[in-house]
């Protein structure tokens, strides 16, 4: 007979083991997870100007900051509220913490071209000293960053004055020691490199290398390595251009290093493949390692295969076992390990594919979504249109859709589940698909790295959302 107390110990054990699990999986980004609102920053006003529309979002490291880049050419860099984050619970709070102009138009005279200021892509590097350094890109020119704080100032100078005006060596009668004084705190942005004159085609990717020493900038055509102290030279290591530009038949839409591993690299194409390469093998990695291609099934075959096929953005996984590929229509988890089809696939507006012929006649067919993986690696979030994003549970297999909308622009107001009705009768919290508004998109997304607090770039709007514990 069994013993009574092991009975229910083993009950006790049980209960404890679900409730940590529970927990777990709430933290993990899991279905069970009801998302709130937190901050959203940026005006509220209906009418937008261009050059404020946002175009990138990254958080840092260790999610303490979060920078914004724009088409004004602007970096906002927001930094973690010191209360928000050793609060209990946590929450998700950011205060703007820099802002500075990284880009300016510019004219090509060679080739009669504009280039816009417009900020790419912003990757931050490893925090080796008490100052930030970031990478930002517009469609030609790279620019290394040093973010820094200064709260001291010098006092005391005998060559100059306060204001710094020379003083008169006449007047010089004695020798004074300089002070250190404290001030109040500034923020100093400064640009340490510019990586210029190597693409010759629109850059839409830059990735530093695990090696925190190299980087990579992949424009159509052409992916180069930079190493961070060498601004005059670089070295092409993907080269897709054909001797005739008339066969050109694909182009690089996004490139990046592995997490762990600094001689792999992966890029996608607009075919809707993925190459990795590893830079052991050759110096010039035209020939790739390895290729993920999902075979066409030919009961879909339409005229806008190719362009939904084609992927806007690839993203390996904080582990380095997987990666994400978005497409127009999909979200698909690859492993590594195998190429032959991606291990698991997300549809993440299928109520789309009837909708093709306006969306191409509007050219929303060609927008380019960017997708990212939560901390843990067991959630996937990417962008859709009327402001909705869309957040995977790879555990449970669950779906949420969710909006960035004005208003539950409160704090702690918990976010609704939007549905999308595709015809017959519309239920009450339903939107139907031709009331859709496709001016307004979620193309930028990103998940701080160990915590469940995500920032989504709406037009000229950065919202911030939490789980609500």
């Amino acid at each position: 007979m069994k013993n009574p107390s092991n009975i229910m110990r083993q009950s006790s054990l049980t209960k404890l083991g679900s409730m940590i699990n529970t927990a777990v999986n709430k933290r993990a980004g899991n279905g069970d997870i009801q998302w709130c609102f937190s901050q959203v920053k940026g005006t509220l006003e209906d009418d937008v100007t261009e050059a404020d529309i946002i175009s990138c979002v990254e958080f840092n490291h260790d999610g303490d900051l979060l920078a914004t880049g724009d088409k004004g050419g602007r970096v906002v860099i927001f930094q973690r509220d010191p209360i928000s984050k050793n609060s209990i619970p946590r929450r998700g709070e950011y205060n703007v913490y820099s802002t500075f102009q990284s880009h300016e138009p510019e004219f090509d005279y060679l080739k009669s071209l504009e280039i816009e200021e417009k900020i790419n892509k912003i990757r931050w590097l490893k925090r080796k000293n008490p100052a930030h350094f970031l990478l930002s890109t517009n469609d030609k020119t790279i620019k290394l960053w040093k973010v820094s704080e200064r709260d001291k100032r010098v006092e005391g100078y005998n060559t100059k004055e306060e204001n710094g005006t020379i003083r008169d060596p006449a007047c010089i009668t004695s020798l004074r020691v300089p002070t250190i004084k404290p001030m109040e705190l500034m923020v100093e942005a400064s640009p340490r490199r510019i990586f210029a004159n190597a693409h010759t085609y629109h850059i839409n990717s830059i990735s530093v290398n695990s090696d925190q020493e190299t980087y990579l900038s992949a424009d159509d055509l052409r992916i180069n390595l930079w190493h961070l102290e060498i601004t005059d030279q670089s070295f092409n290591i993907v080269d897709i251009k054909p001797t005739n530009m008339e066969e050109l038949t694909e182009v690089i839409t996004a490139a990046e290093f592995h997490p762990a591993e600094c001689n792999v690299l992966v890029y996608s194409s607009s075919k809707g493949t993925i190459r990795l390469c590893d830079m052991r093998s050759a110096a010039l990695c035209d020939q790739h390692s390895k290729l993920f291609e999902e075979p066409e099934d030919p009961t879909n075959r339409s005229f806008f295969s190719e362009i939904i096929s084609s992927i806007s953005d690839v993203k390996l996984s904080n582990s380095g076992r997987y990666m994400i590929s978005r497409d127009y229509l999909s979200v698909k988890v690859w492993d590594l390990q195998m190429e032959t089809k991606p291990v698991e696939c997300y549809p993440v507006h299928e109520y789309l594919r009837s909708k093709l012929c306006s969306l191409y006649e509007n050219d929303c067919i060609f927008d380019k979504f960017e997708c990212c993986w939560s901390g843990n690696d067991s959630a996937i979030m990417t962008g859709s249109y009327n402001n909705f994003f869309r957040v995977f549970d790879r555990t449970t297999k669950r779906d949420l859709t969710l909006e960035a909308a004005r208003d539950i622009a409160k704090p702690k107001t918990l976010l609704k589940p939007r549905k999308v009705c595709t015809g017959g009768k519309r239920k009450k919290d339903e939107i139907s698909v031709d009331c859709l508004d496709f001016n307004k998109k979620i193309l930028h997304t990103t998940w701080h790295p160990s915590e469940n607090v995500v920032a989504v770039a709406a037009t000229n709007n950065l919202f911030l959302f939490q789980d609500k514990l």
